[in-house]
Formats: structure tokens, C-alpha cells, sequence
């Protein structure tokens, strides 16, 4: 008997693996899977300006970066003691201006550079609600705690979302005319949206990113992390304390069936292989001065050598 739905995935025409040069941006949710790109040691950056929700402002850092359009005093703002930026995460504000942009601007640099070599770009949209400055009507990435009556939310139309993601790899295309991108949506409930108004955004994101695709173009993807959460781990048992965030088993699992698609059947030992020097470097011996120990790092570090003649970029 079968007691979960499991939900298709096509294969993947363009597998990664460790040749490949990934780009990952957008909720938290991306950095749940860069975390294990990370662990197993593929070639990627993310979300260089912090996690982003919506398409409206990714798009916009993405245009920014390679236009090479600096930050300038003009784009950031003093608040609680420090000195933000409407684009970017509040993990990037800083208490000095000056330093402020000089490291906006690096960053800039660069995730210009990082888009110029990728060779996959993977954007997880979170929510389709925005928040537009009145001051300035522009859709910001984060309000840095700045007093609500100072924002109109809306919701971001279908026909809206797509042309934001039409610009968005467009603009990446003239580039990088080589690129693949994987599209997603974020399975993170927003609930303080809503549980309806959760919904109706989830269901704005996934018909715009279906309303791009219908382009049938070889260079775009959708991968249902949304729809694995809703339909195949639907139950609160794979959810965190708060109830909205998949756990690290849920986690762990859509990476699993991530893997099975997107990535190269011939990196599945090279996986394997860098699962068990991880684990190693985790190890802690209750007694490390033992010649038993002392062999077990150095065939440790035999492996990692190896790995790192074969893939010179692999750090341990």
C-alpha cells in the first residue's frame, strides 16, 4: 500500500553537477538547499543581499547587478540606529554610511560576476504580497521595522509576476546566454498574511512561473518544492515549532528528491563520498592522542586530498 501522493517530477535536461556554477536567490527556503549544496560541495553563491520574498525586488537587484548601477546615498536611509537599505536584507545595515555602500557596491560586484559565469540560476519566490514605499512608490524588499503607515501592501497580479520573471531572465540571458534556470516556489507559509491571503499568493506565484514556462523555452524549469510540502509531507509532523517552516526532515527529504532530478547520476559516489568526510570532520574522539585516531585523520585527510586533486575547488 502507498500512503503518501507522490508528486512527478520530469527529468532534468540539464543535470548539475561539479563542473557546474549555481546562483541561488530569493526566501529562506533557498538557503535550506544551498545549505546542502554547500555540504556536498557544489560550486554556488547565495542570496548575496540577503533572503528576498517577492519577484518585484529580486528582479530589480538582478538588473542592478548587471547593469553595474552602484548603491548610492540616495538609496539607503537611517533608522534605529543604523543605516539601511529598502532592496536588501536588514542583515546587511551597518551603524556607518560610508562602509554601508563601499560593502553594498562589493556585493554588487560581485554577484555581477557571479551571474556573468553561472551556469544555473535557481529563484525561490516566497510571496506574491508587497509592501510599496509611499514615499517613493517603489516594492521593497524588507521594511527594516520602518512604521507600517509608511507602506501600502498589495498583492502582485499573475500577469504582473510573470513580466517580472520575463525580466528577470531576460536580462540574465543577455549575459549568460547559457543559462538554465529553476524556478520554485516556496513551500514557508506566510501566515501573518493570512491563511486565505497565503494561499491566493502562492497560487499568483505558481501561475505566473506556469505562465512563463508555457514558452516551452529549454533553458527554464519549475521544481514543485510547494507542492512536495502540501501534498507529500502533508502533515504538521514535518513542520517546525512555529508550524510554518519545514523542519530539517522535511528538508532533508525534498533535497532527496531534488537530487533524483536535478542532479548528475555520475556525482551520486563523489556525494557519498564528501557525506562521509563530513561526517568525519564531525567526529570528536574521546581520546584523540590514540594511534587508532591518529589513523583515522590521516586517512581523512588522504580522502580529501584526493577530492581536491580531482575538484581543486572543494574546501574542506
Amino acid at each position: 500500500m502507498q500512503f503518501t501522493t507522490k508528486v512527478p517530477i520530469a527529468a532534468y535536461h540539464a543535470p548539475i553537477d561539479y563542473q557546474s556554477n549555481l546562483v541561488a536567490v530569493g526566501s529562506c527556503f533557498a538557503e535550506n538547499m544551498a545549505e546542502k549544496l554547500a555540504y556536498f560541495k557544489f560550486q554556488h553563491t547565495v542570496n548575496p543581499f540577503g533572503i528576498i520574498f517577492n519577484p518585484v525586488s529580486i528582479a530589480r537587484l538582478v538588473d542592478r547587478a548587471v547593469r553595474h548601477e552602484v548603491f548610492t546615498e540616495e538609496d539607503i536611509f537611517f533608522h534605529n540606529d543604523l543605516w539601511h537599505c529598502f532592496e536588501v536584507h536588514s542583515e546587511l545595515s551597518h551603524s556607518n554610511p560610508t562602509v554601508f555602500l563601499e560593502n553594498l557596491n562589493e556585493t554588487l560586484q560581485t554577484f555581477q560576476q557571479q551571474i556573468l559565469k553561472a551556469t544555473h540560476f535557481i529563484f525561490t519566490y516566497g510571496t506574491a504580497w508587497v509592501y510599496r514605499h509611499k514615499a517613493t512608490q517603489h516594492v521593497v524588499a524588507n521594511c527594516h521595522k520602518v512604521p507600517q503607515n509608511q507602506f501600502d501592501k498589495e498583492i502582485l497580479s499573475v500577469e504582473g509576476i510573470a513580466q517580472f520573471i520575463q525580466d528577470t531572465i531576460e536580462v540574465i540571458r543577455k549575459v549568460n546566454p547559457k543559462a538554465q534556470f529553476i524556478f520554485t516556489v516556496s513551500p514557508v507559509r506566510h501566515i501573518k498574511d493570512g491563511f486565505a491571503e497565503n494561499q491566493r499568493s502562492k497560487a499568483h506565484l505558481i501561475a505566473a512561473i506556469h505562465e512563463i514556462l508555457n514558452s516551452k523555452s529549454s533553458f527554464l524549469n519549475y521544481f514543485p518544492s510547494y507542492e512536495i510540502m502540501m501534498d507529500e509531507l502533508r502533515d504538521y509532523r514535518f513542520y517546525a515549532e512555529d508550524m510554518l517552516h519545514p523542519n530539517q526532515v522535511a528538508i532533508n527529504y525534498i533535497w532527496e528528491r531534488f537530487t533524483e532530478h536535478y542532479i548528475a547520476m555520475d556525482c551520486r559516489s563523489i556525494m557519498q563520498e564528501i557525506n562521509s568526510i563530513q561526517k568525519g570532520l564531525l567526529h570528536r574522539s574521546f581520546n584523540p592522542e590514540t594511534t587508532s585516531h591518529q589513523l583515522f585523520l590521516q586517512s581523512l585527510q588522504e580522502k580529501i586530498s584526493k577530492l581536491q586533486e580531482q575538484f581543486p575547488t572543494m574546501k574542506f
